[in-house]
């Protein structure tokens, strides 16, 4: 693969990763519309590698008290802090979507990865995000937070193994659903990548060892590097800019995407 292609690639994945716009439909939609060849897998690793550094790098003051909170709380049996709590929020909204991808990563990987899909999701949860931005109380933080709250965020995060639903589109759309304000909403979704996109990685890493393929050392450092670096950017400027801008931009993107392929693909 030459180096533009790796340069895309990294662009496309770290940009979209954390952006509401669903990274994996991006990265399906590359090969299919240009005609490239698949990335392979090692390319992948190294791309959502760099999205994993980047989002713990920009969170790490976050990580290292909610890690620390955590373990606290194992030692004294007792949850007594909202760092604590958003410890024990993010491993019970991250079960969900495991055991679900778990049980039926094949029939996702065979049979959802279409364009036509693709399209139907982009549009129909690109409407259903702008719904709950307008409509959303958008007044809630995450002290705020419940058990309850955090169950229907963790089984909205379901819907994103569909590729074209957006792991960060759905799980903000759920909180704005739920009241909590754009920038909070968007916290939790971004602290919540960091166990699935780890523990996604892992799973990949294993298969890519077992394959035993050779591995260029240059390319995959590089596309580390760039995803990292993109994806940090994109978190940085989302949160940054989002109560100015809102979702709709994003939300025309998704339906101008989904009409294109339905035309496309039809």
């Amino acid at each position: 693969m030459d180096l533009i292609h790796l340069i895309i690639l990294a662009l496309i994945q770290g940009i979209t990763e954390f952006l509401p716009v669903s990274s994996s439909a991006h990265l399906i939609l590359v090969p299919v519309l240009t005609e490239w060849q698949d990335q392979g897998l090692a390319i992948d690793v190294a791309a959502h590698l760099g999205s994993l550094f980047a989002v713990i790098f920009y969170f790490r003051k976050d990580i290292a008290r909610i890690l620390i909170a955590g373990i606290e709380s194992i030692s004294k049996q007792k949850i007594d802090n909202i760092d604590s709590k958003l410890f024990w929020y993010l491993v019970l909204a991250s079960i969900p979507v495991l055991v679900t991808g778990f049980i039926f990563r094949d029939f996702i990987s065979t049979y959802l990865r279409e364009p036509l899909v693709i399209a139907s999701t982009s549009i129909g949860f690109g409407l259903l995000l702008w719904y709950a931005d307008v409509y959303g109380k958008r007044i809630r933080r995450l002290e705020s937070l419940s058990i309850g709250d955090v169950i229907i965020i963790g089984i909205a995060q379901v819907f994103a193994l569909i590729p074209g639903t957006s792991r960060s589109g759905i799980t903000i759309t759920a909180g704005l659903l739920l009241g909590l304000d754009r920038v909070n909403a968007a916290r939790f979704s971004f602290l919540m990548s960091i166990p699935i996109i780890f523990i996604a990685g892992a799973y990949e890493t294993v298969k890519l060892i077992q394959a035993g393929t050779g591995m260029d050392i240059f390319n995959f450092i590089f596309t580390t590097f760039l995803s990292a670096i993109s994806a940090f950017a994109a978190i940085h400027y989302f949160l940054r800019f989002i109560d100015r801008i809102g979702m709709l931009p994003f939300v025309i993107y998704r339906v101008i995407l989904g009409v294109v392929l339905i035309f496309i693909f039809i």
